[in-house]
């Protein structure tokens, strides 16, 4: 586990967050996209999943680096997304109710991570960078699937 004082700490933590969000984020995207029936959608979501994979890996090697193994999302935040998920789904599984389980989730992600990069002030540049493009690539989506709402 690596040393989370001071600077280093902070990008670790806000590492550690990332890594977790990025997790969220694949595993929300991999519940819904083979119920989405429009192709140009699948394709946007197909797209953020692959772009979060490679963000994950970049901070894989940076948890690497720190000596950390970084962080999976809580069992609560994950079962209850996954209850959410599946009872809207039974009521209505159109692409509607996917592209607005997706936003929810997208706005939460932007409305987390900007929290944690006010939070972690310290963090190296690195980091807040891999936060930032998260943080826009979450932004993006939500924005590009507003027409399947």
């Amino acid at each position: 586990m690596a040393d989370i004082s001071g600077a280093d700490g902070d990008t670790v933590k806000l590492l550690k967050e990332c890594d977790s969000g990025i997790k969220m984020g694949i595993a929300s995207i991999e519940d819904v996209i083979d119920d989405v029936k429009n192709n140009e959608f699948r394709t946007l979501l197909h797209d953020c999943k692959t772009e979060h994979e490679k963000l994950g890996n970049e901070i894989f090697d940076l948890l690497n680096e720190h000596n950390d193994d970084g962080k999976d999302p809580t069992p609560m935040a994950k079962g209850m997304s996954w209850i959410k998920t599946n009872m809207k789904m039974a009521v209505d599984d159109s692409d509607n109710t996917v592209a607005d389980l997706i936003t929810d989730g997208c706005n939460m992600g932007v409305k987390s991570l900007s929290r944690y990069l006010n939070q972690y002030k310290s963090a190296d540049h690195k980091s807040r960078d891999i936060t930032s493009r998260l943080v826009k690539i979450e932004d993006n989506l939500a924005t590009d699937i507003r027409q399947f709402l």
